[in-house]
């Protein structure tokens, strides 16, 4: 592929980005390719070199924020004429509340799943708590020469213990689970506004 081939489809995969972010993109890899050409490579081998081009367009989309993303894609890109205009007015008792609706169902889902999340640590948190509150429980019942009571908390502490360990382990990677899950969630989102080359 040569180097007008590959910004060609850059450009296209980066159509509903900010056009001044596509600029910058573009001319970042258009130098990255010609410092692998002067090193002595050819050209196709200089762009093969760069990279493969839906690893670079989900790396560049991951990294621009939602809301710039969104700003550049609802500015307008032609003056609106009256007719729709008065689409948009009369469509409003519409589409407003489904755009609402849609916005709290995504915000609704993305809290729930970092509530799971915090709901898992909190349980880390009362196995722990309970571990350490079983041991003066244990010496009451010591000094009041209860063996059985003595047993009974001795062992309460050691399987708190052993929870806390595991669900402390569970917890960890559940918040990892999460977060790549929002990051995938947020790229699907990223990826809807924009590489609709014409829309």
């Amino acid at each position: 592929m040569t180097k007008a081939e590959f910004l060609g489809q850059l450009r296209g995969r980066l159509f509903g980005l900010p056009p001044m972010e596509i600029e910058e993109r573009l001319m970042f890899y258009s130098e990255m390719i010609e410092d692998r050409i002067e090193e002595g490579l050819s050209e196709e081998e200089a762009v093969a070199e760069v990279g493969n081009i839906d690893d670079i367009v989900h790396q560049i989309i991951s990294e621009i924020p939602l809301s710039r993303i969104i700003r550049g894609n609802t500015a307008p890109r032609h003056k609106f004429k009256g007719w729709e205009i008065a689409l948009l007015i009369l469509g409003a008792p519409l589409w407003i509340p489904l755009v609402i609706a849609a916005f709290a169902v995504v915000l609704s889902l993305y809290i729930t799943l970092w509530a799971l999340v915090i709901s898992l640590f909190a349980v880390v948190l009362a196995l722990a708590l309970a571990a350490v509150c079983s041991i003066p429980a244990a010496v009451f019942y010591a000094r009041a020469g209860d063996i059985a009571g003595v047993v009974f908390f001795i062992g309460c502490s050691l399987a708190c213990t052993g929870m806390t360990i595991l669900f402390a382990i569970i917890s960890v990677l559940a918040a990892k689970g999460a977060a790549k899950l929002a990051q995938k969630i947020m790229s699907s989102i990223k990826s809807a506004y924009i590489g609709k080359e014409g829309a």
